[in-house]
């Protein structure tokens, strides 16, 4: 395996702004130690529980009409993130971030049956999730007129399988301010790639969310800023991360982490320029992966910018 350091600016031109959070503000925290020492950094970093789950076999494929919770819990496969605010929806399971009115991560298990189904989107309607006090809830009326789509972090393509789950990724904690042209171009293309695995692979777990990541500013110092949208001030990402975990069928783990800007992003460019080391996500955003990937499995290899 190859792990390829981020430049400050991942790409140039069209993407100038990807390595602003991923280059210059995190793997500026990285060591400058080896891949090995680095994977043994990795291996010492404390592990989050992985709870309990109904599902008789996360590995069993889903069929339509299945009940749940199944669905939703098998999707925890490799723990959570992090422990607080979690939801658990009809296919996929949330953490909630009440300051920001948005989802710190959604993760989901794609299968070939969940990409197929009866469900519409056209009977579908972005809606308050009442499941969130009224003080941290974000509203239809903060993102009308405010420029940006509600962009979706578990995909509504991701869950044909069922109108309800369909339904439910139309939460607004599911979803983030976000570009237009991102949501509809760059990022609609990773949704798409993401939900092709299936075709390729045993198990396909997709973890999205925000970032909010510093920026060096003309006096030299480094600032966290975004806006806020909406008199709730829902949080508007300066990046998005999404992080892909593949099971083959020999039961080897491959893992794929992808930042982007929240800003138009050139639909053209190769998906993997937007590769980053996963440490570098884990570091931004005070969630972990590896250590509970590692509980798992001792066969990982992670895929970076350059790596196969």
């Amino acid at each position: 395996m190859r792990r390829v350091l981020c430049s400050p600016w991942l790409i140039s031109g069209a993407s100038l702004a990807i390595g602003v959070g991923v280059g210059a503000a995190l793997t500026q925290q990285r060591s400058a130690s080896s891949s090995s020492n680095s994977n043994g950094l990795l291996l010492r970093l404390p592990i989050i529980p992985i709870p309990t789950v109904s599902a008789k076999s996360e590995l069993t494929p889903y069929h339509q009409g299945q009940l749940t919770p199944s669905k939703s819990t098998a999707a925890m496969k490799y723990g959570f993130p992090s422990l607080s605010n979690i939801k658990s929806r009809e296919s996929y399971v949330t953490a909630y971030d009440p300051r920001c009115r948005t989802a710190a991560w959604v993760i989901e298990q794609l299968t070939p049956e969940a990409l197929s189904g009866p469900s519409d989107r056209k009977l579908c309607d972005f809606k308050e999730d009442d499941t969130v006090h009224v003080y941290h809830r974000s509203t239809n009326g903060d993102y009308k007129g405010s420029g940006f789509d509600r962009g979706h972090l578990a995909a509504a393509a991701n869950h044909k399988w069922s109108q309800k789950a369909m339904d439910d990724t139309f939460y607004l904690s599911n979803v983030a301010p976000q570009n237009p042209h991102l949501n509809q171009n760059a990022w609609n293309n990773l949704e798409k790639y993401c939900r092709s695995l299936t075709k390729q692979y045993q198990n396909v777990f997709v973890c999205s969310g925000p970032l909010y990541l510093p920026k060096q500013e003309l006096d030299g110092k480094m600032y966290v800023k975004y806006q806020v949208i909406g008199k709730n001030h829902v949080a508007v990402p300066t990046h998005f991360f999404k992080v892909v975990i593949l099971e083959n069928r020999r039961g080897e783990v491959e893992l794929r982490s992808y930042v982007m800007p929240n800003m138009p992003v050139d639909e053209k460019i190769p998906l993997e320029r937007f590769l980053v080391p996963i440490e570098s996500i884990e570091r931004a955003s005070g969630l972990l992966f590896v250590p509970n990937i590692l509980k798992r499995t001792n066969s990982l290899q992670a895929i970076t910018a350059g790596g196969q």
